[in-house]
């Protein structure tokens, strides 16, 4: 886990329901000079800006924004938790669908919302309850969009996996694959589930 503050200027960051579309717009220049894996793409973050004025309505927690940014190989951080107010992100690593790297490469080839694929879905999603389920603590995701609205049918879901555990990448150099859902280290997960409650906005893709 790394966590670093980003010099995003406080006059950026408004009230309301501009929040985090403001935040995130004025955040682009600031995240691009992190280093490699430090933040998420410009492109990435100029996509999820978009997604968080789009769906703004239905975004009710605008204290953190998450960013999976699949353009990276898995051994890298690349789920993004920003805090608007603070400018402070904080990079984990992430698991991706077997479906979407059938090779096992470590590298996301494509993305797919059809049920059975196994795939990883882009998109902007809405985080939703949290529950106990065969991974442990979960949170279930909305999507939002059409190109991940089947997430409930299919429960694309964030959880903890031992193929996530640092261990696995040092043995292998890459994290293991899900059915499509965000996997996460059981260290790592605990943080994404408390400070990504429901209401927050979670944007997939890449650059």
């Amino acid at each position: 886990m790394a966590i670093r503050e980003n010099p995003l200027s406080r006059r950026a960051v408004l009230g309301g329901a501009a929040l985090g579309s403001a935040a995130l717009a004025a955040a682009g220049p600031a995240l691009a000079s992190l280093p490699h894996a430090a933040a998420p793409h410009p492109r990435l973050l100029e996509r999820a800006r978009d997604a968080f004025a789009r769906h703004s309505s239905r975004i009710s927690a605008r204290d953190v924004v998450a960013i999976a940014d699949y353009s990276l190989h898995s051994a890298f951080p690349r789920f993004f938790l920003f805090a608007p107010e603070s400018g402070q992100v904080t990079s984990l690593r992430v698991s991706h669908g077997r479906g979407s790297d059938p090779a096992h490469s470590g590298y996301l080839q494509r993305f797919s919302a059809q049920p059975g694929s196994a795939a990883s879905s882009a998109g902007a999603y809405l985080t939703g309850a949290a529950y106990i389920g065969q991974h442990g603590r979960s949170r279930r995701l909305i999507g939002l969009e059409p190109e991940n609205s089947t997430a409930e049918a299919r429960a694309i879901v964030i959880h903890g996996a031992w193929y996530c555990e640092p261990q696995v990448l040092k043995q292998t150099g890459k994290l293991g694959r899900s059915e499509g859902c965000f996997a996460f280290s059981q260290t790592d997960v605990e943080l994404v589930l408390e400070r990504l409650g429901p209401g927050h906005l979670l944007y997939s893709g890449r650059a």
